[in-house]
């Protein structure tokens, strides 16, 4: 062991603050849930549920997208939840891919389907520009409670993190955007609706080091620098 990692021992063993240790990632996710859900559900009923809503419940592709979306929104917060614990294996980052996978294949066989039964103009594309808002403003508050709670971990890949809290929130904001907004359409949705989360996810995923960094992180726990050494991760 080198004399500069004894140094650094020593001075955490004496000057470092007193930390508590964070809750278990399940036990954060179904924290961000109970404060996230809630707001959803408000901003539902505030926009009025869509007419129907009931009967669109009850068909099955309509329920595998939404079960999917709720899945990658639940799969990808504790995934971000593990980022931020050094020494957790990484494979738990990848869960999500499974649930997204299906949301996107879902939509991709609606495609298909549609193209099948009406051809080329099944699939013509028009704005839906309410999405991309809507999303966002459903999101607004899991995002928000995403980075503070990411905050309090050790984020060593800050960009994967952040991008993973992202797809979250957005998700999370997908799944309530088609409680009240009627569109269905497969391609529409998958470019306008799923289009906007991966958006969302990239767009974060650049700021990543400006909302969560391990040397924040650093400076909030009391760690005291060693010999003017830095090192960037993520």
């Amino acid at each position: 062991m080198t004399q500069g990692t004894d140094d650094l021992i020593r001075r955490l063993a004496h000057s470092g603050a007193q930390v508590r240790p964070l809750a278990s990632p399940s036990r954060r996710t179904l924290f961000w849930l109970a404060v996230s859900l809630p707001y959803v559900a408000a901003i539902v009923l505030l926009m009025s549920p869509r007419p129907g809503l009931i009967e669109k419940l009850s068909e099955l592709r309509f329920q595998v997208e939404q079960l999917a979306a709720l899945a990658t929104a639940v799969s990808a917060a504790m995934a971000s939840f593990c980022a931020i614990v050094p020494g957790r294996p990484r494979w738990p980052l990848l869960i999500p891919l499974l649930p997204l996978a299906v949301w996107l294949g879902s939509l991709g066989q609606g495609c298909i389907e549609t193209w099948l039964a009406y051809g080329a103009e099944g699939l013509r594309l028009r704005p839906d520009l309410i999405c991309f808002p809507a999303i966002a403003m459903v999101g607004a508050v899991p995002a928000a409670a995403m980075v503070v709670m990411l905050r309090r971990g050790a984020p060593l890949y800050p960009r994967a993190t952040i991008a993973l809290g992202a797809l979250a929130a957005a998700a999370l904001g997908n799944f309530g955007l088609r409680l009240f907004h009627t569109q269905d359409a497969s391609l529409m949705v998958l470019v306008w609706q799923f289009g906007s989360v991966a958006l969302m996810s990239a767009l974060a995923s650049r700021a990543g080091r400006r909302l969560i960094n391990w040397q924040a992180t650093v400076r909030k726990l009391g760690i005291p620098k060693t010999g003017g050494e830095s090192t960037t991760y993520g």
